[in-house]
C-alpha cells in the first residue's frame, strides 16, 4: 500500500473511531474491508468526492428498543433489542437476528456492516441489516421463549416488511424462534406475508435453508481446493460449533468424502480420531437440536472420543479447519498452530470468526483461506431464494434449491478471484469479496443520488 492510500486509510480509521468509541468488533471490520478496497478507492477518485464508504459504514437506520416479558414464575424481565439496517442500495434489508448474552450495538454494528458485501456478493437483490436481543434462550422454557420472541416481534414488526427488511435467523435463533416471531407479525399485521426466512416447510419456508450456510461454505472450499487440483476426498477436517452451521458443514464435508473429528460449544470441543461419521453426526443433530443438550455428552457416548473443558479445536492436526462457531473464535497463535499442523484451507463458517492476527497469518503463508462473507454467503443466498420462492407463491423441488446454491457459490468464488488473484498468481480471497461486493453496491449507490 503507498504511502497516500495508506494516509487515507489512518484518516478513515481515526474518524470512523472517534464517531464510534468502544465499538470494537465494528472498527475490526470497517478496518478489514477498508485496507482492501481502499486502494479501489483512491485510483477511483469519484469514490472519494462521493464519500461511498463513508456513507456505507454509516448505518442508515439503527432501532434500539426494549423487551420486556414475564418469566414461567411470573417474574418481569427486561432484555434489550436491535435492529441496524445498513444498506438498502441494492434491495430490502436482509439479515439474522441473534439471541445471544453478547449482543450488543458494536456486535450488530459489525454483522449488519459485514452483510452488506455478502449480500451483495450473492448476486441476489437484498440489502443489509442485522438484529438481536442481549436474551439468552439457553435453559429456557419453550413457553418463556415464545413470550420472549412476541414481545421482541411486537416492536420490531414496525420496521420490517415483506420489500422494506426481511430477517432471518442467527444464533439463537432457530425454527423455534423463527415460528414465534411469525406468528406474532402474523397476528399483529393480519397478513401472510414473506417478512421472515427459515419458516417451517409448511408454511413458507424453502427446501435446505437449515442445511444452507454449512453446505455452502463446503461448496465454497471445494471450489477454493480445486484451484489446486484438490478436493475433500480423503482429508482430516476440524470443525469448530455444533450449531446449525457446523451440523450442515459437517454433513457434507462427511459426503465429500472427509473425515471431520471435531465439534464444539461454548464450554469446549471433542476431538474423536476415528472420526464424526453420519451415525455420530446424527447423534449430535439430535443432542444439540432437540435435547438441546452440551457437546461434552458426545464424549461420554462414544469412547473413541476426548473432550477438552475451556479449549477450542486449533490445536488438532487438520487439513482444513472450518470455523462455524462465533467472530474472533480464532486467533494468531491458534493460526500459526493450524499452519504449523498442516492445515492447507481454511474456510470460514462463522462471521469474522478469525482475528486480523490469524487472517495475516493465513495470507502471509499464502494457505486457501476464504472470510465469512463469502464462504458463509449460503444460508442468506438460500433465504434469498426462499424470499422468491414466497413473492411466486411457488415452492422448488430441494434438486432446484440446491443447484441454485451450487451455482451462486460458484460465482462469488468466481468473483473473488477476478478481484482477488495477485501478481504472483495467489487468490487473496478477503480483497477479491471485499472488492467485488463494494463494487456493486457503489454502483447502486452513485445511480440513486445523494439518499
Amino acid at each position: 500500500m503507498d504511502s497516500y492510500t495508506q494516509k487515507y486509510v489512518d484518516s478513515f480509521m481515526a474518524e470512523l473511531t472517534a464517531k464510534n468509541p468502544g465499538e470494537k468488533e465494528f472498527h475490526q471490520a470497517v478496518k478489514e474491508v477498508l485496507e482492501s478496497v481502499a486502494p479501489y478507492i483512491v485510483a477511483h477518485p469519484y469514490l472519494m468526492e462521493q464519500k461511498i464508504l463513508e456513507r456505507i459504514v454509516e448505518p442508515e437506520r439503527i432501532i434500539m428498543f426494549r423487551v420486556p416479558w414475564l418469566d414461567d414464575e411470573g417474574n418481569i424481565q427486561i432484555n434489550k433489542g436491535y435492529r441496524v439496517q445498513n444498506s438498502s442500495a441494492i434491495g430490502p434489508y436482509k439479515g439474522g437476528i441473534r439471541f445471544h448474552p453478547s449482543v450488543n450495538l458494536s456486535i450488530m454494528k459489525f454483522l449488519a456492516f459485514e452483510q452488506t458485501f455478502k449480500n451483495s456478493l450473492t448476486t441476489l437483490p437484498m440489502g443489509a441489516g442485522k438484529g438481536g436481543s442481549d436474551f439468552n434462550p439457553k435453559g429456557k422454557s419453550d413457553n418463556e421463549v415464545m413470550r420472549f420472541c412476541q414481545s421482541f416481534m411486537t416492536e420490531l414488526s414496525k420496521h420490517i416488511g415483506a420489500d422494506t427488511d426481511v430477517p432471518a435467523g442467527d444464533i439463537g435463533v432457530g425454527g423455534r424462534e423463527i415460528g414465534y416471531m411469525f406468528g406474532q407479525y402474523k397476528r399483529l399485521r393480519n397478513e401472510f406475508t414473506g417478512v421472515l426466512t427459515g419458516k417451517g416447510q409448511s408454511w413458507g419456508g424453502s427446501h435446505i435453508r437449515p442445511e444452507a450456510t454449512g453446505y455452502g461454505v463446503c461448496y465454497f472450499a471445494s471450489a477454493m481446493l480445486a484451484t489446486k487440483g484438490d478436493s475433500y476426498e480423503g482429508k482430516t477436517v476440524a470443525i469448530s460449533g455444533s450449531g446449525n452451521v457446523a451440523q450442515y458443514a459437517a454433513k457434507k464435508a462427511l459426503q465429500l468424502g472427509a473425515k471431520v473429528v471435531t465439534m464444539s460449544d461454548s464450554n469446549g470441543y471433542i476431538y474423536d480420531p476415528e472420526g464424526i461419521d453420519a451415525d455420530k453426526l446424527a447423534y449430535v443433530m439430535e443432542l444439540k437440536n432437540i435435547y438441546r443438550g452440551r457437546i461434552k455428552e458426545y464424549a461420554e457416548k462414544y469412547p473413541s472420543a476426548q473432550y477438552f473443558p475451556g479449549e477450542r479445536p486449533w490445536g488438532v492436526k487438520c487439513d482444513i479447519a472450518m470455523p462455524c462457531a462465533t467472530q474472533n473464535e480464532l486467533n494468531g497463535e491458534e493460526a500459526r498452530t493450524l499452519i504449523a499442523n498442516g492445515c492447507m484451507c481454511v474456510a470460514e463458517g462463522a462471521n469474522m470468526p478469525s482475528t486480523p492476527e490469524a487472517i495475516e497469518v493465513f495470507l502471509s503463508s499464502k494457505i486457501l483461506y476464504s472470510p465469512g462473507k463469502a464462504s458463509n454467503a449460503g444460508g442468506v443466498a438460500t433465504s434469498g431464494l426462499e424470499m422468491t420462492q414466497n413473492s411466486m407463491r411457488l415452492k422448488w423441488t430441494p434438486d432446484e434449491v440446491d443447484r441454485h446454491l451450487k451455482q451462486i457459490m460458484t460465482d462469488i468464488h468466481e468473483a473473488c478471484v477476478k478481484y482477488g488473484t495477485e501478481e504472483d498468481g495467489y487468490v487473496n480471497y478477503v480483497k477479491g469479496a471485499n472488492i467485488a461486493g463494494f463494487i456493486k453496491v457503489a454502483d447502486a449507490m452513485m445511480a440513486q443520488g445523494l439518499v
